[in-house]
């Protein structure tokens, strides 16, 4: 089962899309039920939307059957059904009776190994183009995001100094790839990036894989990585977190990343693995960045997801005194794609440096398991 999630409003695509549970006249009171909406998507899945017409209310949603109640998933967005489920959601609304609980069963058979979702990166202007924003967004702004960063994230089309939409530190290149670029508009400032899906898309279980080639100089941290939608209730690290490409600084010998997971009660290096190349292969060369999420599991692999090099599991947190696995909850989880320079983990950058530096993103990729 593979969720995707993004910020909707109340709406059907088609009338043969919506699902019996349309808004009606409701008692005065009593909080309108929810809605679902649906549209094809890659590989036989579909893309489920609810909905209540009722201003202010809270949708919780399950996908196992199970009556939803307050302690559910809260729904932010649509989510990509890529298997048999039955979900059950219910709006609530503080002064009025909770609504009657819409079910809709979805029949999806869908092979693992499909591909359900993909960004390809294409530009079709025959110029530098826009991120899809109806895919990602960005944080913003030079707040060290925790880890004493040096960087400042600019948004795509910024002019917010330091920020230049003339020297954009995020585009889709006519190569076809993202481009992720560290720039140092004058000595001590730099730019960079950090998109992420949050509110547009996110997903729960399925295997995610990223092709990509990153810079490898002293100051420099790429990463691709999720968090929980949930960041914005529960904070960091309860939302969990996965990292499924991360490194900093010069290439070593051998050369490597680190695949990790935090989450409640475990953060740091409690809970990382590295990978290291073969002979002659470093970080700075094509790889495929892989993470396999599935109920009670988290894999990473590179370029071979038949090989993977670290496996957790619940039982990964014994020893670890209030440590609870978050990656089974219900919710589901956005992608981030960033740049970071300096930080309290690669350190700052030095005289050799190179600026302007690009992290490149081929595609991101999700199939069904």
């Amino acid at each position: 089962m593979i969720v995707r999630v993004v910020l909707s409003t109340v709406f059907c695509l088609t009338v043969a899309s919506c699902s019996s549970a349309q808004p009606a006249a409701t008692t005065a009171g009593v909080t309108a039920p929810p809605m679902v909406s649906a549209k094809p998507e890659l590989g036989g899945a579909q893309l489920v939307s609810l909905a209540t017409t009722t201003p202010g209310a809270t949708i919780y949603y399950t996908l196992d059957g199970a009556e939803p109640t307050t302690s559910s998933a809260v729904y932010l967005a649509p989510f990509l059904v890529a298997s048999q489920l039955t979900l059950k959601a219910v709006a609530v609304h503080s002064g009025n009776a909770n609504s009657t609980v819409t079910t809709q069963t979805f029949s999806t058979k869908i092979a693992a190994g499909t591909l359900v979702w993909s960004e390809e990166f294409k530009s079709t202007t025959g110029a530098n183009a826009e991120p899809d924003p109806h895919v990602w967004t960005y944080d913003t702004g030079n707040s060290g995001f925790g880890n004493k960063e040096l960087e400042n994230y600019c948004a795509w089309g910024s002019n917010t100094p330091p920020c230049s939409s003339a020297n954009p530190n995020a585009y889709v290149g006519t190569d076809g790839y993202l481009h992720i670029v560290a720039r140092r508009p004058s000595p001590g400032i730099y730019t960079s990036a950090r998109l992420k899906t949050e509110g547009l898309f996110s997903f729960r279980y399925g295997r995610m894989e990223v092709r990509a080639r990153v810079p490898e100089d002293q100051g420099f941290w790429p990463a691709a990585w999720t968090l929980g939608n949930n960041i914005a209730t529960v904070d960091w690290p309860d939302c969990g977190e996965q990292d499924v490409l991360e490194r900093v600084n010069a290439a070593t010998n051998p050369d490597w990343n680190e695949g990790s997971v935090h989450g409640p009660g475990f953060t740091g290096d409690k809970l990382g693995t590295r990978y290291e190349f073969a002979g002659g292969e470093t970080a700075s060369g094509w790889h495929r960045y892989g993470m396999i999420w599935s109920a009670g599991q988290v894999q990473y692999y590179i370029d071979d997801p038949n090989k993977p090099y670290a496996t957790y599991t619940p039982a990964s947190l014994d020893g670890l005194q209030g440590a609870t696995w978050p990656f089974d909850e219900g919710q589901s989880n956005f992608i981030i794609l960033n740049l970071a320079i300096g930080g309290s983990w690669p350190g700052p950058p030095d005289s050799n440096t190179p600026f302007p530096s690009e992290f490149l993103v081929d595609y991101v990729r999700i199939y069904a398991n």
